[in-house]
């Protein structure tokens, strides 16, 4: 005998503005917290050198939800620093199939290398994370065969950067049966409002 099949409860975010974004910012909280959270490895998309988009997977590092900015590490040496450098404007994007739950943010990306900003990362990670940075020769340079993985956790700290990411307008959707939700907030100015899902 089958059973209807409650929905499940609606959360207070759903219908509520306030409530959906404090729910996106804990999400991003959580994506830094928790290595197996959908959020801690989002798309971050960048302006190429060309004018063309360009999107990879990048793995949050830290979040500061007061002034809105999200801290990425890179190679020096990778495409998207250049990129960055030249024009910040960013776009990150996670989702959580799970949870059903897309984010979208678009700010400026500011990149730090051999500056205070990018020491104080570098001392904060984990010599495995560390070693990463110091593969020879540069990320997306091409190569006969593969290079060896790095050893040295300190010999990358000469191409180690930090992106910093302040968005100022963030996207949420969340999918549901009973009624998708999507709303729109920004910050300059500071506006908040619903969207046709």
């Amino acid at each position: 005998m089958q059973q209807d099949m409650a929905p499940r409860p609606r959360p207070a975010f759903a219908d509520d503005l306030p409530a959906s974004r404090a729910h996106a910012l804990a999400l991003l909280a959580r994506g830094v917290a928790d290595r197996r959270s959908p959020f801690h490895t989002p798309t971050l998309a960048t302006i190429g050198l060309d004018g063309a988009p360009r999107a990879r997977t990048v793995v949050l590092r830290g979040f500061d939800p007061a002034r809105r900015i999200l801290r990425l590490h890179t190679d020096a040496r990778a495409a998207k620093f250049a990129e960055l450098s030249r024009d910040g404007r960013a776009e990150l994007h996670l989702y959580d199939a799970g949870a059903q739950v897309q984010l979208r943010l678009s700010g400026i990306a500011t990149p730090h290398h051999a500056d205070a900003e990018a020491d104080a990362a570098w001392v904060a990670s984990r010599p495995a994370s560390r070693r990463v940075y110091a593969i020879e020769p540069g990320p997306g340079t091409p190569v006969a065969e593969p290079p060896p993985a790095p050893q040295d956790a300190e010999a990358g700290q000469a191409h180690f950067a930090v992106i910093l990411l302040r968005f100022d307008r963030l996207e949420w959707l969340w999918l549901c049966a009973t009624g998708h939700r999507r709303a729109r907030f920004t910050w300059q100015p500071e506006a908040m409002t619903w969207l046709a899902p």
